[in-house]
């Protein structure tokens, strides 16, 4: 509650400050998280990249508003080979990087910051891959690591990417958020200083917001990038009202505390759509809320294991409780407006099925298992904790005991990572549209090693369709391949997918030109507000 009433002073103050400036224009958007780290390439998290991807950094290439077509940004244009194995990106001139409390750029954005971004999480032997984390989930889960063959600066404005198969995943992948371009200068100076940490701490990017101050669980500001290649944002600053609390996020932007919430709880969403000040933006998600089992951690290295503990699973009942009519019951990981996408690759719910499998496996009366629950809402899972209440007691019903273990969201994910865990909650929203992204970010082989694999789990014959799916052009036959995928999944059963959930957004009706990002992010750079 002290943090609460520091805020709302913080952003009172601000408004005060700003009514003295005639044109002054501030947004306040009440975010469910704070960041795990300002550095997007460390993170997974989705609240790392709202409030540093999407406002502080640009990619080589960027998804249109409201879109999955890749489109320009730091990259003015690409050529692509006949043999689709060479990429070469023709850079933006005069573009500006930030300047921070300890860094002011001596020069502008070129290739080397384009290699320094891409080599130091590719090259191990890079003087700069251990920096920070030193982990790269996401782009050791997608495979960029192993697709990549060589990385060249043509000049200061043409970078050329070979590629050792054709890959139809590759343009889209380097569109990621994760995929942001740092500045080389700012890595070597803080370095030089013996103050890398501020490098993670004092983002230095291109994009349209300026990072001010960061009151950790507490607001992020941000002040407009008036040198902002893509024209300067019509707000002046721009806020993050850390709200952990789904409730509260609600009755603040009702209050107009808050003019931008992020996920509702399902059960206010119609309350939501009947305020006079309020638009409730919807779309379903392309998402995946998932119950993993860590393979590592016995007996859940025994596939009957696993298959019983999710046939024990109302998987329906869990969507009508935590849902509440904004999800539906998955099929499969990869979400049903996705090419290849199954509609029957979940496990059916079966208690009986279960207690005889558990027996087949000698585990009739003695598993006793850990369950993490995250501690936060997400788009593709409301309420974990309720969640894990529910599938705590299925199991019981068929005799395993379990217990729920809760983090911090960012320790949450850093031990699961580190596969501390027996069973898990997370999930995530697909960053492209594309079956492989979910696919091979939460189960190929290298993202185990990567760690966004926290079931643990590598199947040769899985990641070998993987591989094909993403040197396939045809849409029909990538369809098949992803189908079956899938199928391996089923069987194998590393995890139990359990809903697609519809994403709410609520935003105050005097917001003008937001749009409801299909991959759920937030992207404020051309946002403006009604005088």
């Amino acid at each position: 509650m002290k943090s609460l009433l520091l805020l709302r002073a913080a952003i009172l103050a601000s408004s005060v400050l700003m009514a003295g400036q005639a044109s002054a224009k501030t947004l306040v958007y009440c975010s469910e998280a704070s960041p795990e780290v300002f550095t997007p390439m460390l993170s997974t998290s989705d609240s790392t990249m709202d409030a540093a991807a999407k406002t502080i950094f640009n990619r080589l290439v960027e998804f249109k508003p409201g879109s999955t077509e890749v489109g320009p940004a730091l990259a003015e244009s690409w050529d692509v080979s006949p043999d689709g194995k060479v990429y070469t990106f023709h850079l933006r001139h005069g573009v500006k990087f930030h300047t921070s409390a300890h860094f002011t750029p001596t020069r502008e954005f070129n290739a080397d910051d384009v290699l320094h971004t891409f080599n130091r999480q590719w090259d191990a032997n890079n003087p700069y891959h251990k920096l920070g984390s030193g982990s790269y989930e996401m782009f050791a889960a997608l495979g960029l690591g192993s697709m990549i063959d060589k990385i060249e600066k043509v000049d200061d404005h043409t970078v050329r990417f070979t590629l050792k198969a054709a890959n139809v995943t590759f343009l889209s992948g380097i569109a990621l958020d994760y995929m942001s371009i740092m500045s080389l200068e700012q890595t070597e100076q803080m370095v030089a200083a013996g103050t890398p940490q501020l490098i993670d701490s004092e983002p230095v990017g291109t994009g349209p917001f300026v990072l001010q101050a960061y009151m950790m669980d507490s607001q992020i500001r941000y002040t407009a990038n008036k040198d902002y290649w893509g024209g300067a944002p019509k707000i002046d600053t721009l806020v993050f009202a850390i709200t952990p609390e789904p409730m509260i996020r609600v009755e603040r932007i009702k209050a107009n505390e808050c003019q931008v919430a992020a996920l509702p709880p399902p059960s206010a969403v119609e309350d939501l759509k009947s305020h006079p000040d309020i638009n409730v933006l919807q779309l379903e998600g392309q998402n995946i809320g998932f119950l993993g089992f860590n393979v590592e951690h016995k007996p859940l290295d025994d596939v009957r294991v696993r298959v019983a503990l999710a046939k024990a699973i109302n998987r329906q009942a869990i969507v009508e409780a935590v849902y509440q009519g904004a999800g539906r019951l998955a099929g499969s990981v990869v979400p049903p407006t996705q090419l290849g996408a199954v509609k029957d690759a979940g496990i059916d719910y079966d208690p009986e099925g279960a207690k005889k499998l558990l027996a087949e496996a000698g585990h009739a009366d003695d598993l006793s298992l850990k369950l993490w629950a995250m501690p936060v809402s997400r788009p593709y899972n409301p309420n974990a904790r309720r969640m894990a209440e529910l599938i705590q007691s299925d199991w019981a019903a068929i005799g395993v005991k379990s217990e729920t273990v809760v983090y911090e969201w960012a320790e949450y994910l850093q031990r699961t990572a580190a596969g501390e865990h027996d069973v898990f909650l997370l999930g995530g929203s697909s960053d492209n549209g594309d079956p492989d992204n979910l696919l091979s970010y939460m189960l190929s082989c290298e993202g185990v090693a990567g760690g966004s694999n926290r079931s643990r789990w590598c199947d040769q014959d899985f990641d070998k369709l993987l591989k094909e799916g993403r040197e396939t052009s045809d849409p029909d036959k990538r369809a098949e391949i992803y189908r079956q995928a899938q199928a391996i999944v089923k069987t194998e059963a590393p995890g139990a997918p359990i809903a697609h959930s519809v994403v709410s957004i609520p935003v105050r009706k005097n917001v003008l030109n937001y749009v409801l990002d299909p991959l759920a992010r937030q992207n404020f750079a051309r946002v403006d507000i009604a005088e």
